[in-house]
């Protein structure tokens, strides 16, 4: 059994500490990091992307040689992070003691922790894990106040740790499917990566809240906003991007006297651990 220790801080500094306990060669372009390392015990990469102070990106894909625990220290401004699983499976503790939950392949969760225990993340030998995380900080000023308050109040609670663990949702596999044929790199990529990821955080929380109408008003407006960005930034075609957004509006405004009394978001919620 391997353990790993990781500090939180900014996006260099979680970066470099990765790369003190992976090895590896670190390269940073822009706003944009990828780690990619090889060695007896460890294969994969480790690539992220930053958003100034309104959400992170980051994607794992990796190979253990040996079973590998990796404890996270909690993050002073108290994100919430939407996970999904592409390959494998994440497993995830409150505190080395404290109840594991797990993530399949195709699955998506939702965690957050303002505790002062750290987060740990297992994972076993000779699998092949791949899975995304989108964090948004909630103590942080940002001019989406409606937005990240929305997101503190739903998915945080008194006892400091808070964690979700849904069904697989073939649209979010869908989104994540987007990403990897946007271009490879510039602003249009930058602006298309974080269209198509605040479309995942739609459907995350339309997927764990019943009350969620309201919270994406600003999360699509936004996206208006950008792709306007877009067509004067590129000749590309937009239709990738807005065909995505009506038919969410459609799909929300379809599905919501359907399930505005049926879905309920159910906290789980943990006992902090020593």
């Amino acid at each position: 059994m391997k353990k790993l220790y990781i500090n939180t801080g900014g996006f260099d500094a979680v970066f470099n500490n990765f790369k003190e306990s992976f090895g590896g060669k670190l390269i940073i372009s822009a706003n944009e990091y990828k780690l990619t390392f090889k060695s007896r015990w460890a294969k994969g990469s480790i690539t992220g992307v930053r958003f100034e102070k309104e959400m992170t990106y980051l994607n794992f894909d990796f190979t253990f040689n040996e079973d590998v625990n990796l404890s996270i220290e909690s993050n002073p401004f108290t994100p919430v992070f939407f996970v999904y699983c592409e390959k494998g499976n994440v497993q995830h503790s409150f505190g080395a003691n404290g109840d594991v939950k797990g993530l399949n392949k195709n699955q998506s969760g939702i965690m957050s922790n303002s505790s002062s225990i750290n987060s740990v993340m297992y994972f076993d030998s000779h699998k092949h894990i791949q899975f995304s995380l989108i964090g948004m900080p909630t103590m942080v000023n940002n001019e989406e106040n409606n937005f990240v308050s929305e997101i503190r109040k739903i998915f945080t609670n008194e006892s400091g740790n808070y964690i979700y663990i849904g069904t697989e949702n073939h649209k979010i596999e869908q989104k994540f499917e987007e990403l990897k044929t946007i271009p490879k790199k510039g602003t249009v990529r930058y602006l298309m990566m974080r269209n198509i990821l605040r479309e995942v955080l739609e459907l995350e929380i339309a997927q764990h809240s019943y009350n969620y109408l309201s919270t994406f008003n600003p999360i699509l407006n936004f996206a208006s906003k950008q792709i306007n960005e877009i067509k004067k930034l590129s000749t590309l075609s937009v239709s990738t991007v807005i065909m995505p957004l009506q038919m969410i509006r459609r799909s929300l405004q379809s599905r919501t006297l359907k399930q505005k009394y049926q879905l309920e978001l159910k906290s789980y919620n943990q006992k902090l651990a020593s």
